[in-house]
């Protein structure tokens, strides 16, 4: 039986109970953004009592599926003032789909000062007094096994959700019990520190797979599934050997690797900071290292590595290509190692690695921090859980960030930074930046498939032409792949071979007696869109507010000496399906 657990912050009430009918066939992000619209008041502050903080794992979530155990995380955004879906892996969004809870819903908030935590088991759910607060989250993990095991999972914040930083992120443990796994856009975390939860200790035991209306057809489509993702060069082989860091070489040819705050596309160094030299250097260094390392059970793409330091001793996971490039070489770095440690940094303090990378970058445009300078980098991110001055800016973000020192060229779209490629260089994640609801937010419609990798089919990345529908249909694909939860990177097969997506609706239909079509897939990120835009447009975030700074169209870029050349009403255009 599947159920909501509804978590009043002031009362302490924990209560399970049915799931609304207009909840119904909603999972993930189809389900955070319905429950956020519905309940949550667009004018509320984000960061106060009426703001609702909700996790939801995928329609697939606890199935045999592949790659399927991802969870969302929804909630008005202090960094966007919009709605906001963050997505993370790990291993609780397929704990709490083995427990059946399709939705935590976290309401009110405790008395200012008093630290809770959340204790969930497949019949029992309570708030206790936490006994973490004031501690980072590895320190938090750590003390947490102590007193509940090894078989749970976790989710927590570190100091800078507890100091509500609007760039902080929510933590989530990995099969190791790191975490590291974050939902990091848009300052989640903040809100959960907002709330007074510091923690939430998700138990399994007692869980289950859940009855599938058609076991055999489900196998059969799952195992289509995963020879779809295994026969793909891209998942089954790329991204296990290099994580996502392949892209870092990939991007530089192409000119479109921001460089030194988006003023070039190529950066001098990225040999030393790719992904080629992180398979090179854990292979060589080996010990705790590993190449091929899967994040959540079930999950067969295995991108993110484990990377040792000198001595093969862990040193962080690897690091995403978007972590890599905004602490390489959009801030003048080129040290592996160094990056690594600043990845760490943002794992354990729990912000995320883009807004606050990007900010760094602006502190370094604005002098606040030198060029390059990787020492006072590391200065500046300790200060981020030491809460001083410097630490709390670049932990807001890069809009506050820019703002602060005075900084013109603040990468920005509705608060939220913009991530790892030249929208002059890479048009069609431009659109994206531009348009979607979410801030600026590359996973929103990954326009870079079509635009340089030549998946999905092939649009020149220099032109305006075939740009607006690619990230539309994109936005659309990637609405509904947040909401079975799915790993984005299946995205790559789906594009590819057209029997990935017929075996995810027969997985759908198979597990739920449903009779979904290709279409139905189409209808319901349309419908997610839909309502994310509505609740943006009664918050006072208007079609003004979908545009890209104007130094993108002011300013050529090196070296194609290209500008982002859309209108403002051809990007209006993107959600044509939306009555004005």
């Amino acid at each position: 039986m599947f159920r909501f657990l509804r978590v009043n912050m002031a009362t302490k009430a924990c209560i399970f109970e049915d799931i609304p009918e207009e909840y119904a066939g909603l999972g993930g992000r189809a389900l955070t953004s319905t429950i956020v619209a519905r309940e949550v008041n667009p004018l509320c502050t984000p960061l106060g009592p009426h703001n609702k903080l909700v996790f939801a794992p995928g329609l697939l979530g606890a199935t045999n599926s592949p790659n399927s155990n991802r969870i969302s995380v929804g909630c008005k955004s202090p960094l966007t003032e919009g709605i906001k879906e963050s997505n993370s892996g790990g291993q609780p969004g397929g704990h709490l789909a083995k427990l059946g809870i399709l939705a935590i819903i976290v309401e009110d908030m405790a008395t200012e000062g008093e630290w809770w935590q959340l204790e969930v088991s497949k019949d029992d759910a309570k708030l206790v007094p936490s006994t973490v607060a004031g501690l980072n989250n590895f320190d938090t993990v750590a003390k947490l096994v102590e007193n509940y095991g090894k078989e749970c999972s976790y989710i927590t914040i570190g100091r800078a959700g507890e100091f509500k930083l609007t760039a902080a992120s929510i933590a989530f443990t990995d099969r190791e019990l790191r975490p590291q796994r974050h939902a990091g856009r848009g300052g989640v975390g903040a809100v959960m520190g907002s709330k007074g939860l510091k923690a939430i200790i998700i138990n399994p035991e007692g869980g289950k797979n859940h009855a599938l209306v058609d076991e055999e057809g489900f196998k059969a489509a799952s195992k289509r599934f995963a020879k779809a993702l295994t026969s793909h060069p891209i998942t089954g082989k790329g991204l296990a050997e290099y994580g996502t860091a392949v892209l870092v070489n990939i991007l530089h040819e192409a000119g479109g690797l921001p460089t030194r705050n988006f003023t070039v596309g190529q950066f001098e160094q990225h040999e030393a900071v790719s992904g080629e030299r992180m398979n090179q250097l854990t292979k060589e260094r080996g010990g705790e290292g590993s190449v091929a390392h899967g994040c959540m059970s079930g999950c067969i793409i295995r991108c993110s590595g484990i990377f040792p330091d000198a001595r093969g001793k862990f040193k962080s996971k690897w690091p995403e290509y978007e972590t890599l490039w905004c602490f390489g070489p959009h801030s003048n770095i080129g040290d592996l190692d160094l990056i690594c440690t600043f990845d760490h940094m943002c794992d354990d303090f729990g912000v995320d690695t883009i807004d606050v990378g990007v900010a760094v970058g602006v502190a370094m445009a604005g002098g606040g921090i030198p060029l390059g300078d990787g020492k006072a980098v590391l200065e500046a991110m300790q200060g981020i859980s030491d809460g001083t001055p410097l630490g709390r800016i670049i932990g807001c973000g890069t809009a506050t960030t820019g703002r602060v020192f005075g900084v013109r060229r603040v990468p920005c779209v509705k608060g939220q930074s913009l991530p790892a490629y030249d929208p002059r260089a890479v048009k069609g994640v431009g659109v994206t930046y531009a348009t979607t609801p979410m801030g600026a937010d590359h996973t929103a419609g990954y326009s870079v498939t079509a635009n340089i990798l030549s998946c999905g089919g092939k649009v020149d990345p220099l032109k305006k032409e075939g740009q607006i529908e690619l990230s539309r249909n994109l936005q659309i694909a990637t609405a509904s792949v947040d909401s079975v939860g799915l790993c984005l990177f299946t995205a790559f097969a789906i594009l590819d071979i057209p029997d990935a997506l017929a075996a995810i609706v027969d997985m759908l239909n198979a597990k739920f007696g449903w009779k979904l079509t290709g279409d139905d897939v189409v209808t319901l990120g349309q419908r997610i869109l839909s309502t994310e835009i509505d609740f943006n447009r009664r918050a006072g975030i208007t079609e003004a507010a979908d545009h890209l700074p104007d130094f993108f169209s002011d300013e050529p870029v090196a070296p194609h000496n290209t500008t982002f050349d859309f209108t403002p009403e051809e990007l209006q255009t993107t959600f044509n399906w939306i009555k004005k």
